[in-house]
């Protein structure tokens, strides 16, 4: 079995998208929460709100290009 520094070298080689998932992952894992199932049920009403708010005009969406390039030039900034 490969320690925990090795695992992380190989992850580090696999491309952006791959490092995600396994990230992703990973997070996922640790979501211990024993209530998962009523975590949807909570959310649907607040995305129905959201989604209402979007078709009738009350909230502007932004696309993804911009919000990505903002996040991009933030980080940058931090550097």
């Amino acid at each position: 079995m490969a320690t925990k520094d090795e695992l992380l070298t190989d992850v580090l080689q696999l491309p952006p998208e791959e490092r995600a998932e396994v990230a992703h992952k990973l997070l996922l894992s640790l979501d211990e929460s024993p209530d998962d199932g009523n975590v949807e049920a909570e959310w649907a009403p607040e995305l129905e709100r959201r989604a209402e708010d979007i078709r009738q005009g009350r909230v502007q969406t932004v696309p993804w290009e911009e919000v990505e390039a903002r996040i991009t030039a933030r980080l940058k900034s931090r550097r």
